[in-house]
């Protein structure tokens, strides 16, 4: 029998699709943390089923040094620029035409309510919240083993909602400084200040597996802390931005992926901000 929503979303807890003062009273939290924090946390959205059937293991792993831009460098800038920055990185995407259409990533992405409800959350309006174009990104599983993980780094779709699935057995908390640049303003020398451990900015969580996670992540400054140990630890990003038939740049996804599409070449120059990733 094919998975359903209620096999893998703990949907007593949170009923998406269910108008009333439950999901109200949900969406007044979690609109609460967003203003406060940039960031809203779901505790147990995902049963523990879900949690086991959602688990990937297999996809794209590089081993690069990347900036939080995930360009290239520029000798023409001082050495201190964030755009001068650059970090290990190793981990893997299991992109998103790895899950069939009945599997559990897409049959949550695809539950009754379930985009209403996140759209809901954050607060947009219909005309400026969309599911991510990019074929290989709207939903992926991210994966990290003992090392850097994914250092800081800005997203390219202005919505990221996560799925903790599994943890490494050290390390790997979710750090961040909440909307630190602007659609116009790069911010640079606030930018640096984290980089250099300097700021006051930083959060940090601690995701258990089965946990949601709203995040705001063109504007906000990110990372996952080293891990340790050799448990991996495992993601299931759901991607949403703010103007249709938006993808990844064809470097970004060339990183990440390890290879491009058509419709990356297509649309590079179809971007609907002048930020730089």
């Amino acid at each position: 029998m094919p998975l359903q929503a209620s096999d893998l979303i703990d949907l007593e807890t949170y009923p998406i699709s269910e108008p009333g003062p439950r999901r109200d009273a949900i969406l007044k939290t979690v609109r609460g943390d967003l203003e406060a924090k940039g960031c809203a946390v779901l505790k147990g959205f995902l049963r523990p089923e879900g949690v086991g059937a959602a688990v990937a293991d297999k996809g794209h792993r590089s081993y690069s040094r990347t900036n939080p831009y995930f360009t290239k460098d520029d000798p023409s800038l001082p050495e201190a620029d964030p755009r001068r920055r650059f970090y290990d990185r190793s981990n893997a995407f299991v992109p998103a035409d790895n899950f069939a259409p009945t599997g559990a990533l897409r049959t949550i992405f695809d539950s009754e309510g379930f985009d209403d409800f996140i759209r809901d959350c954050l607060g947009e309006p219909k005309d400026r919240f969309f599911r991510y174009a990019d074929p290989l990104a709207d939903v992926i599983v991210n994966t990290a083993t003992e090392g850097n993980g994914f250092p800081w780094h800005f997203d390219t779709n202005n919505f990221t909602v996560t799925l903790a699935l599994q943890n490494a057995d050290e390390g790997g908390a979710f750090e961040y400084a909440p909307m630190i640049r602007t659609s116009t303003d790069e911010h640079f020398e606030d930018v640096a200040e984290v980089l250099d451990g300097t700021s006051t900015r930083v959060i940090s969580l601690a995701l258990q597996p089965g946990d949601l996670q709203l995040f705001k992540g063109r504007y906000s400054l990110h990372r996952v802390a080293p891990l340790k140990g050799p448990t991996p630890r495992y993601v299931a990003i759901f991607s949403y931005v703010d103007a249709p038939g938006m993808v990844g740049s064809v470097e970004r996804t060339q990183q990440l992926y390890g290879r491009t599409l058509p419709i990356h070449h297509a649309r590079a120059k179809k971007r609907s901000d002048a930020l730089i990733d």
